[in-house]
C-alpha cells in the first residue's frame, strides 16, 4: 500500500534529517530497512518505540567493520532500489560500500547522501549543525527580532532544507533509474536547501521589496497585520490579514478605528498601529478572540503549543494527528486518493529483523550462527 510500494531503501543509522527522509518515505509505502550499527548505550535490541523516525521500518544490526558484516551490507544493497547515509563525506567510502562500490553491484540505485555542508567544498569535512548550515545561506539572518537572529528550531535547516530536499533527490532518482536503468549519487545538502528556500527573498531584495534587516518587512514580523499578538491569559495569537479584503475584515472584527488602521502599508505608521493592536488583543482572551475570528477570512489562528494542536477541531477532523503504538504523531502527509499508504507501525527493537532479512538475500541459518559467533551481527 502507498504510492512507493515495491521500492526498496536502506537507511544507515543516523541521527537527524536521513532519518527523517527515512520516515516519510516508509509513510509512503516503501520498504526502508535501517541498517544498526548499535549506537544507543543499551546497544543492539534498544527499544525504537518512542521514535517516530523509526516508524514504519525494518531494522538489521550488523557490525561494519567486520568482512561478513559488510558482505551482507553490499549483498542486501544489491536488492535495492536506494540508500541513504548521513556520514561525513568519505566514511561510507572508508568502511567499503561507498557509491562506487554500490553502483558497479546495483547499476540502478539511487545512493543518497544527506549533509550540512555537501560533499565538496572548503567547509565540506568539518562538523556543524542546523544553525550553522542556516548561518551560511542568509537564511538564519532573516529571521528573530531587530538585535539578534533567532534559530527556527532545526525545522528550516535539517528537515526543510535537508530532508526534503534528499526526498526530492531520491524521488526523482527513482524516475530516472526506471526510465534508463542508470542509478546516481545525490548530494543533498543543507547549505543547498536552505538557500533555494530564501529564493523569494533574494528576488524580493532584488527589486527594492525587501530590507536586509529583520523585524524591518512585511513577513518578518515588522507588519501590524501580519503577526503574533498576545492575549489577555497569556495566549497568543496569529494575524496574517495582507489583502485589502481581509485587511478590511480585521478591522471589522477587532473593532478597530477605520480611519487609524487605513494607511495599511505605511511603513511610518506600523509602530504605532501595532502598538494599538497589542493593547486591543490583550483585551480578551485567546478563546474570546477564536469565538470572533477563526472562521472567518481575517487569516487568523490561535498559536498552539504542540501538546495542544492534536486537540483542535481542524487537525480532528483531518486526522493530522493518530496514535501509534501508543504515542501521539503526526499522521502521514500528504494524502493521495488513489494510492493511500496504509497507517505507520510504530518502530521495533533495534536487530528485529536482522535474521529474517538475511536469511531472504539467501544466507542459511548455519551462516547468519557463524555471523552472530564472529561479532559481524553485534549481540
Amino acid at each position: 500500500m502507498g504510492p512507493l510500494a515495491g521500492i526498496r531503501i536502506i537507511e544507515m543509522k543516523g541521527i537527524g534529517p536521513a532519518p527523517y527522509a527515512g520516515m516519510l518515505l516508509a509513510d509512503l509505502g516503501a520498504d526502508v530497512i535501517i541498517v544498526e550499527r548499535s549506537t544507543k548505550k543499551e546497544g543492539v535490541g534498544a527499544s525504537a518505540v518512542d521514535d517516530p523516525n523509526t516508524r514504519g521500518k525494518k531494522s538489521i544490526a550488523l557490525n561494519l567493520k567486520s568482512e561478513d558484516g559488510l558482505k551482507a551490507l553490499l549483498k542486501l544493497i544489491d536488492t535495492a532500489d536506494g540508500l541513504v547515509e548521513g556520514f561525513r563525506p568519505g566514511v561510507a567510502e572508508r568502511l567499503g560500500f561507498g557509491p562506487d562500490v554500490c553502483l558497479a553491484r546495483n547499476p540502478k540505485l539511487v545512493f543518497g547522501r544527506m549533509t550540512g555542508w555537501g560533499q565538496s567544498g572548503p567547509l565540506a569535512t568539518t562538523a556543524g549543525h542546523d544553525i550553522n548550515y542556516i548561518s551560511l545561506t542568509g537564511s538564519l539572518a532573516a529571521i528573530g527580532a531587530a538585535n539578534k537572529p533567532v534559530p527556527p528550531l532545526n525545522l528550516l535547516g535539517d528537515y526543510a532544507g535537508g530532508s526534503m530536499f534528499l526526498i526530492m533527490g531520491m524521488l526523482a532518482g527513482f524516475i530516472h533509474a526506471k526510465n534508463t536503468g542508470e542509478g546516481q549519487v545525490i548530494d543533498a545538502a543543507i547549505t543547498d536547501g536552505s538557500a533555494s528556500l530564501c529564493a523569494i527573498l533574494n528576488a524580493l531584495s532584488g527589486i527594492g521589496a525587501w530590507t536586509n534587516s529583520r523585524n524591518a518587512n512585511l513577513l518578518d514580523g515588522a507588519a501590524h497585520f501580519y503577526d503574533t499578538y498576545e492575549t489577555l491569559d497569556g495566549k497568543f495569537i496569529s494575524i496574517g490579514s495582507i489583502e485589502p479584503q481581509f485587511y478590511s475584515l480585521l478591522i471589522e472584527k477587532a473593532n478597530l478605528d477605520p480611519e487609524l488602521f487605513k494607511p495599511q502599508l505605511d511603513q511610518t505608521q506600523w509602530p504605532k498601529l501595532k502598538e494599538h493592536l497589542t493593547g486591543v488583543f490583550k483585551s480578551k482572551t485567546r478563546d474570546e478572540w477564536c469565538e470572533i475570528m477563526e472562521g472567518t477570512d481575517v487569516c487568523f489562528a490561535p498559536v498552539l503549543d504542540y501538546l495542544e494542536a492534536p486537540s483542535h477541531a481542524h487537525n480532528i477532523a483531518r486526522e493530522t494527528y493518530i496514535n501509534v503504538g501508543g504515542a501521539v504523531q503526526p499522521n502521514i502527509a500528504p494524502r493521495f486518493s488513489v494510492t493511500s499508504p496504509k497507517p505507520p507501525e510504530p518502530g521495533v527493537p533495534e536487530g528485529t529483523h536482522t535474521d529474517t532479512i538475511l536469511a531472504e538475500i539467501g544466507l542459511s541459518a548455519a551462516e547468519i550462527a557463524a555471523m552472530y559467533e564472529s561479532g559481524a551481527i553485534p549481540a
